[in-house]
């Protein structure tokens, strides 16, 4: 850009520097879904069961047999009582699992290499340059 004023050319140039902008923004780098699942197992128990019986022992005996060796013997059986197994599912506590959201601040550390423009006169010949600069 030239400019002229009382017969003298002027160029002013424009000096600039780099700055930088820094912004953060929120991106999305994962999904998560939470549930439980339930697992199936089979058990098998073997258990001893006891019951009561009344038992009625009957022998019976030939008139003619004096020595008792031909006699049949009957037994007669009456139950009693006995025990039944009874199970109950009942649900424990295996553990505690806790779910939730943290944030936490890093440092990062950014490196970038800026530009500055900085004027510089490049004198030829012999002229005499005063520098008025206070």
């Amino acid at each position: 850009m030239a400019k002229t004023s009382n017969n003298i050319n002027s160029t002013t140039l424009q000096i600039k520097k780099e700055q930088l902008d820094i912004a953060k923004k929120w991106i999305q780098t994962g999904n998560v879904k939470i549930h439980k699942e339930t697992f199936t197992e089979g058990k098998n128990f073997t258990i001893p069961v006891v019951h009561e019986e009344l038992i009625i022992e009957k022998e019976t005996f030939s008139p003619a047999d004096v020595q008792h060796k031909d006699s049949s013997t009957e037994f007669i059986r009456i139950p009693l009582s006995e025990e039944q197994v009874e199970f109950v599912k009942h649900k424990v506590i295996l553990e505690d699992v806790s779910i939730y959201k943290q944030q936490i601040e890093e440092i990062q550390h950014i490196e970038e290499t800026l530009k500055k423009e900085e004027a510089k006169i490049k004198v030829s010949g012999s002229p005499s340059v005063i520098d008025n600069k206070k």
